[in-house]
């Protein structure tokens, strides 16, 4: 897998320093960074991480699945205390880039694991906060429903509002949306297609429906 120098910009989108695309086996992979780490890491022609199909675990739940009407702002790698998803102060953009693109090959060469998660820099509510950091701790190779991830954060009611927090990941493959399933085992809604999603589950030798 080569990375594209030439694709290489800054300021590509508001808020990210440093900009590069990397060609992956599911096609070219745009990386954003902050001066604090990873903000966006998404196939080129994919709104991030959607999930469209949450509904399905909020019946065997129950509940309005709605989220907070105000929920505060936060900024991901400024929050000492929380998970690897909240990253840690970063030497500047091009280092963050770096050590993005390091993961990310290394994701594609080997079996899927990710070895070293790079610092990030993810922007969201504290509901969202709370579901990425349950996203990095799936282990490759092991799938969780919307439902799982909503017990996990402790809003088991709220499934469609796990499902909306999962859709707005800005980070695809290392904060693993991926890895989230329909109710029954089907895969269920991924903003790469869900043959991108079968092929990444398949990479880190997860059991797949028929």
């Amino acid at each position: 897998m080569d990375r594209r120098d030439d694709m290489r910009r800054r300021g590509g989108e508001a808020g990210l320093a440093a900009m590069a695309t990397i060609v992956t086996p599911l096609g070219p992979m745009t990386l954003g960074a902050t001066e604090r780490g990873l903000a966006l890491a998404r196939f080129d022609g994919a709104p991030d991480c959607a999930s469209d199909d949450a509904a399905e675990d909020v019946r065997a739940v129950g509940g309005d699945g709605q989220a907070p009407a105000t929920a505060p702002r936060w900024e991901a790698a400024a929050d000492p205390g929380a998970s690897s998803a909240t990253g840690s102060p970063a030497a500047g953009p091009d280092a963050m880039l770096a050590a993005a693109v390091a993961a990310v090959e290394s994701y594609f060469h080997g079996d899927g694991a990710i070895e070293a998660l790079p610092p990030l820099d993810m922007k969201g509510t504290e509901l969202q906060r709370a579901v990425w950091n349950e996203l990095v701790r799936i282990p490759a190779g092991v799938t969780r429903t919307y439902t799982d991830i909503a017990v996990a954060v402790g809003r088991p009611r709220a499934v469609r509002a796990i499902g909306a927090a999962i859709g707005a990941n800005p980070v695809g493959v290392l904060v693993p949306c991926h890895r989230v399933v329909g109710a029954d085992g089907r895969l269920t809604g991924y903003a790469g297609g869900l043959d991108r999603k079968r092929w990444l589950l398949a990479h880190e030798g997860a059991a797949l429906p028929l």
